[in-house]
This record gives C-alpha cells, structure tokens and sequence, in this order.
C-alpha cells in the first residue's frame, strides 16, 4: 500500500472517536519560537479543526516575559515554576501576552483557519485570587512565600469560549485572570490549560514542552515514561522524577483528569507536527498521564 495512504487508513479511526470533542492544547516552548515549529503546530491546529476536531488554544510566553524584564532591570524570580509577579511585573506580563495571543491568532488565520484571541479577563472568563505557596527545606519545615499577583484559579466561566467554538472559530487564551476585585492576576498557563480542559470535560489535554516527556533520568533519553497513572503522581514527584517547571504541567494534567478529562499529555514540541502525532497515530509520543 502507498505511504501516504497507509497513513491517512491510521488516521481514521481516530478522526472517527475525536470528531467533536473538544481537545485543549497547552501552547509554549520551542514551538513558539522557532519559525519552522510554529508553521508546523498552526498547520496541525487549523487540520483539526477541518476534520471536525475542537480545539482550544492556551498558550505562555514566560521568555518574552523574562526578555521584558530584563529590559527594564528586572530579575526574574521563581518558585516552584511559578514566577514571583509584582505589580510591575504584572503589567508586564500582561503587554507581553496579549502581543503573542495576536501573533497566534494571526497565524492560524493564515494558515487557513479562523481564530479569535481572548484574555482571561474577558467575560470573566478565568476568575482567580491571590495564589498562596509553602516551599519545604530540608528539614521538612514549612515556609510561606509570597508569589505577589500570581493567581489561583476559583472559576472558570465557559460562555466565550462556547460561543466561538459554536460560531467554528478557534479560541486562543492568553494566561491572564481577574480577581472579583477586578485585580489583574498572572497564571501559569499550564494551569489554566488544565482548568479549562477540566470546566468543558475535554477529551484531551495536550501540553507541549521542550523536553520529550516526563524522564526517570533527564540526560537519558531512553529512560522516558510512556505512561503514568494519576495514582503514581505522588510518588514520582517524590522520587524526583517530576520538579521544577515540570510540576506546573503534571498537575494541570491531574487537575484535567480528576475533572473528567479522558487523557492528558506531555510532549515534546520540538518534533514538527507532534500534535498529529500524538493524536492520529496509534504509537503516540510523549508521557501521556492516566486515571
């Protein structure tokens, strides 16, 4: 049988159990830096949107951010993944994430697709208080950090997003939340990837990295984890297997999954057209994450 046909019979069936479900992409790393990653990641957005697919787009931006901030003499500081945000720093981020939500939407337009950027704070869309953060020594003592304007997501109205899925338009989602008080708030967008995916019960949450997964030993590629089950989480993290920028995602995935997300995903968004991959082959790539 010719390749390409080979292909697109693997493709099938999964076109057939995806087609209007909705799968949130989490958007960041290498793939919205590099010319020829970006190209690829808008061409498989605008792909399943045509099969029938619905995807949501959140994406980050956290270098854009630091490269702001090293401009106006600022040191970028970081707890657990998250970046300490002062009100400077907020302003900041949100400048900064708004001019990529535009250049996204732009793209996917391009590429033939129809996409409309939203911020967080649009309709309420992610409403969010003052995130509150612990950090443990050695020693196992508990200590307070205050994180400033970085939010804790406490509601997520889904009625924008709805009505442009309705209207065959691609959401995309800058990582911005606002607090009942109308406070500017800055969210991991990983995080807000998974609350999202968890208030539409998506079928998928997909987060792209620039690693290739989730590795039992970071300088051993063949040590990479096909799958973890939500049960053994802990258990990594305490191994050391998961830390740093990596527990952001790990626990948006398990947020997705407890909130009736069917699958969640980490993949490396370096290898061109990965989300194809990941969705239309029956291998897959990445460390997808389980009930």
């Amino acid at each position: 049988m010719n390749r390409t046909a080979e292909v697109l019979i693997e493709a099938l069936p999964y076109i057939r159990r995806f087609y209007d479900r909705r799968i949130v992409i989490k958007y960041g790393g290498a793939a919205m830096e590099d010319e020829t990653l970006i190209h690829s990641v808008m061409q498989d957005i605008v792909l399943m949107k045509y099969v029938g697919i619905r995807p949501i787009i959140v994406h980050g931006g956290g270098p854009r951010i630091t490269e702001w901030m090293d401009k106006v003499g600022k040191v970028p500081e970081f707890v657990q993944g998250l970046r300490v945000t002062d009100a400077e720093t907020v302003e900041i981020a949100e400048m900064v994430l708004g001019s990529i939500n535009k250049q996204i939407v732009a793209r996917i337009n391009q590429h033939g697709g129809k996409a409309i950027g939203l911020s967080g704070k649009d309709a309420n869309l992610i409403l969010a208080e003052k995130q509150e953060t612990q950090i443990t020594d050695e020693n196992g003592q508990k200590t307070d950090v205050d994180l400033g304007y970085v939010g804790k997501i406490i509601g997520v109205n889904t009625e924008s997003i709805t009505a442009l899925d309705r209207a065959g338009y691609i959401p995309v989602v800058s990582p911005i939340g606002v607090g009942v008080d109308g406070q500017t708030y800055n969210i991991n967008a990983d995080t807000m990837a998974g609350e999202i995916a968890s208030a539409f019960q998506a079928e998928k949450l997909i987060l792209l990295t620039d690693t290739l997964g989730i590795l039992r030993d970071l300088s051993d590629i063949s040590s990479l984890i096909p799958t973890i089950h939500i049960r053994e989480v802990d258990q990594f993290i305490e191994d050391g297997f998961i830390g740093g920028g990596m527990l952001p995602k790990v626990e948006a995935c398990t947020t997705a999954l407890m909130g009736g997300v069917y699958k969640t995903h980490v993949i490396d968004g370096r290898i061109p057209h990965s989300l194809l991959l990941e969705i239309f082959t029956e291998g897959g790539i990445g460390t997808e994450i389980v009930r």
